[in-house]
């Protein structure tokens, strides 16, 4: 069975004086900005309620139009990228969610919340996805978890620096619009520069090197396209979405509901619940980089790839639901902060593991492989407000949390057992190659 040339391993600092560097960079802004647009959201619903009279099932509900079309949405948006590009199909990504963003501040009641909220879900569904597709023609293959790490991580950064700048923009302005506002913004700038600058082949970017041309994927990894393998590729990335489900149920309950925690378990102002929320989500920052950088350190030290990218998992989610236990009992704010913090921390070991797997197991279909798995996310982030709000208005938080860890729990088995095999096509003939498994670092 032939397989494609690998790429030359990468030695010293792999970032350093390289163009890709610029391109990750890039990428963590993106990713930054993203998530402070989805979920900005959260720290100005108490207000949003309270103008609009809403109870928290109404709130869990605007806040699912969001995951509805992103769960829908990531597999087609993957496949329609790999087509366009990620240069051209990020620019039109970032400046579509930064108008849902502005929709957003100009609502009038629930309806048109929703629909800015779900505008704001099909913009976003393609966007990780084009990323990842992006990385895997600019990443060489040994460092996809490092690159997803730090990537995520600021993605975590966002999600921290969320609750302060929104609510320094209320306290400033006095009005939960003007967050928006601002955020739709950042939006379109990022939009421009990504356009202006990014190139979809690395080989005809200024200033590229040969030696880090060299450093790269095959070219007929990052170059071409064959036909998507759609039997095959669900066979492999089915099981990771079921962890991912697993993993995104309890991280949008720390994106939806963790701020509204605070202030109606301990009676939190803006300013007080903000600045615990943003503490808690800290902890998410440095675990995306660890996780990243803990199973590709595996691998480069002569593990293999499922090895690595299933024992991180299965520490971070056996880790979140043990330090959700005490939520499930009922704490104080000190030991509810604590707890809260260190499950973050091991939740986000889980996600830089989760998105370099469809890196690892289908280069070619890189696109459309993780929106595969990131299906189980989005269809988590539009179960998951909803079932949060109704059992929190019928029964208080400790049954939610509980149901949190029954699902980490059934997440971490599923990610133990599973074995995804690489997907590779040379000369329009598929290749299942050598189980995740038995793949090591050149």
């Amino acid at each position: 069975m032939t397989t494609a040339t690998p790429a030359a391993p990468t030695t010293g600092t792999p970032f350093r004086g390289r163009i890709r560097g610029r391109v990750l960079i890039l990428l963590c802004f993106m990713y930054a900005i993203s998530y402070i647009d989805r979920t900005n959201i959260s720290t100005a619903l108490p207000h949003i309620t309270e103008e609009f009279g809403f109870n928290e099932a109404t709130a869990g509900l605007i806040v699912s139009a969001f995951s509805l079309p992103y769960a829908l949405l990531q597999v087609f948006g993957g496949t329609i990228s790999e087509k366009a590009g990620p240069r051209k199909a990020l620019f039109v990504i970032t400046v579509v969610w930064g108008v849902a963003t502005l929709w957003t501040g100009f609502a009038v009641g629930f309806w048109t919340l929703f629909a800015a909220r779900a505008l704001l879900g099909l913009s976003e569904a393609a966007a990780f996805p084009t990323a990842t597709q992006a990385m895997t023609r600019w990443i060489p293959r040994d460092r996809n978890g490092f690159a997803q790490g730090v990537v995520h991580s600021a993605a975590r950064l966002g999600n921290a620096l969320a609750p302060l700048l929104v609510a320094w923009v209320i306290g400033s302005t006095g009005s939960w619009r003007w967050a928006f506002f601002a955020t739709a913004v950042l939006s379109f700038a990022w939009g421009i520069v990504w356009f202006v600058w990014f190139r979809d082949k690395p080989e005809s970017t200024k200033g590229i090197t040969q030696v880090e041309i060299d450093e790269l994927p095959p070219v007929e990894t990052r170059a071409t396209r064959p036909p998507v393998p759609w039997r095959q590729m669900a066979r492999q990335i089915l099981p990771v979405t079921f962890v991912d489900f697993g993993y995104g149920w309890t991280l949008w309950v720390f994106l939806t509901w963790l701020p509204t925690f605070l202030s109606s378990t301990y009676g939190l102002e803006i300013g007080d619940f903000a600045l615990f929320t943003t503490l808690i989500l800290l902890a998410g920052v440095v675990g995306d980089t660890v996780g990243g950088m803990l199973s590709d350190r595996i691998i480069h030290r002569g593990g293999n790839t499922r090895n690595a990218r299933r024992t991180v998992l299965v520490i971070g989610l056996g880790g979140s639901l043990v330090c959700l236990v005490p939520l499930v009992i009922g704490q104080g704010l000190l030991v509810a902060t604590i707890s809260l913090a260190l499950s973050f921390f091991f939740l986000e070991l889980c996600n830089a593991n989760l998105w370099a797997i469809p890196m690892d197991v289908a280069p070619q279909w890189s696109g459309t492989a993780s929106g595969f798995m990131n299906t189980g996310f989005g269809i988590a982030g539009v179960v998951s407000p909803i079932v949060f709000g109704l059992l929190i208005d019928a029964s208080g938080w400790q049954l939610p949390f509980a149901l949190s860890c029954v699902l980490l729990g059934a997440a971490a088995v599923v990610a133990w057992f599973m074995k995804p095999q690489r997907l590779t096509s040379t000369n329009g003939v598929l290749e299942v190659g050598t189980p995740a498994a038995e793949q090591r670092a050149p």
